[in-house]
């Protein structure tokens, strides 16, 4: 295998990983959490509530264009703010560590370098782009 091959592969492993992520995130807010709950969640922290679905929609969204592999670059980056906000407002006077009462901002932070990593690596190997280009 060339080191372009196992370069696609990579992207694809972990464009995967964060698409599974992502809706998983979505997906605790949606069914465990509910909408109404999450809704609740976002007004305590002091933004508006209302903010609260635009995250449910970017993360389930987002993390289905990632497992498609449709505008990888431009997804992985536009789901920073995201995880930004969840270091600012939620897990930030955690501290460092993930598995702190209440959750440090560890993971958020792994998170972010994970979607700056694929926002330079691209789509990689068996993406909705990378076969639309092979059609045309």
């Amino acid at each position: 295998m060339t080191e372009k091959q196992t370069t696609l592969y990579a992207a694809l492993v972990l464009r995967l990983g964060l698409g599974t992520v992502f809706i998983a995130h979505a997906l605790l807010k949606i069914i465990v959490f509910t909408p109404a709950g999450t809704v609740g969640f976002f007004a305590s922290l002091g933004v508006p509530g209302g903010l609260a679905y635009l995250v449910m929609i970017a993360e389930l969204v987002g993390g289905t264009m990632l497992l498609l592999g449709a505008k990888v670059r431009l997804v992985s980056l536009a789901l920073i703010p995201i995880l930004i906000g969840a270091i600012v407002l939620v897990h930030g006077h955690y501290g460092w560590l993930a598995s702190n009462e209440g959750g440090g901002w560890e993971y958020s932070a792994f998170l972010i370098v994970a979607a700056v990593v694929q926002s330079l690596l691209g789509n990689g190997a068996f993406s909705v782009n990378s076969l639309s280009n092979k059609v045309n």
